[in-house]
């Protein structure tokens, strides 16, 4: 087993909030969230919280094999929120959320959980590949993006339309009509999407956040097969770079629309073969 990381922040000297590590037979990658210029009620920061439940998250992975993956995350959530409940204000509606993507070798399968809009590429020995992916936070920005994608990307008036919009999508998460996403509230566990893939069939398994997604998911530029052979042939930091290249290409946002000009990227790639 061989285990490749790469990841950038959004912008040269920012805080990068996506946190990716790995350990024997698992691995883990989340997507810290918050409300940009908004107050968090949280004293510590969106990258704090990515980074602590994601380290926890992983040890607890490794040391309870017999726990399911779900119920893994909804123990981590439980001792993130202790470590900060009695100095932040956790019921602030614009507090602190992360993506999770996990994956645990166990039994002789891979098992996987997928929670907010990072995504996961399994690739098989036979050549065929699949992507799991929690779509329920693009269903419900879809519906209430509006203006957002219609103008320049950096703009006074896009600014405005974005913070609308991310105020909008805040009502909305961690409910049944809406999105679930790490947070203060371990339940949102219960709604990741989980599933099983024999191990023996995989060659790799690719942890990705969604800054690290836009090549293929938002800008076209590449099928997920394509996007494999690169991290096969030079790696998460060469799919990351071309990233960074369409983003440049097109800073307004005119050709591609999308709330951020550039994203935090994060690839963790897990070669099994």
């Amino acid at each position: 087993m061989r285990f490749a990381l790469g990841t950038s922040p959004s912008a040269l000297g920012s805080e990068n909030e996506d946190f990716a590590a790995a350990a024997s037979g698992a691995a883990v990658l989340l997507d810290g969230a918050g409300v940009a210029g908004a107050e968090t009620g949280c004293v510590h920061g969106v990258a704090w919280f990515s980074g602590t439940l994601g380290a926890l998250l992983l040890r607890t992975l490794t040391a309870r094999p017999a726990w399911s993956l779900a119920e893994c995350l909804a123990d981590s959530l439980r001792v993130v929120r202790s470590l900060h409940k009695d100095v932040c204000d956790l019921e602030y509606r614009a507090s602190p959320t992360s993506t999770v993507v996990a994956v645990r070798a166990r039994d002789g399968v891979l098992e996987h959980l997928v929670l907010g809009d990072s995504s996961l590429l399994l690739a098989e020995r036979d050549g065929r590949s699949s992507v799991v992916t929690d779509r329920r936070l693009d269903e419900v920005g879809a519906r209430l993006r509006g203006a957002v994608d219609e103008l320049p990307t950096g703009s006074p008036e896009h600014a405005a339309a974005l913070a609308e919009y991310r105020d909008a999508l805040t009502s909305l998460r961690n409910r049944p009509d809406g999105f679930w996403i790490a947070g203060p509230d371990p339940l949102a566990a219960e709604h990741a999407l989980t599933g099983t893939v024999p191990l023996d069939s995989l060659a790799s398994v690719t942890l990705l956040s969604d800054g690290a997604t836009r090549l293929v998911e938002r800008f076209g530029l590449a099928s997920w097969d394509e996007a494999l052979a690169v991290l096969d042939s030079a790696g998460p930091d060469e799919l990351i770079r071309r990233t960074r290249e369409a983003e440049d290409s097109d800073p307004d946002g005119q050709r591609w629309p999308r709330g951020k000009a550039h994203d935090d990227a994060t690839v963790l790639h897990w070669t099994l073969s």
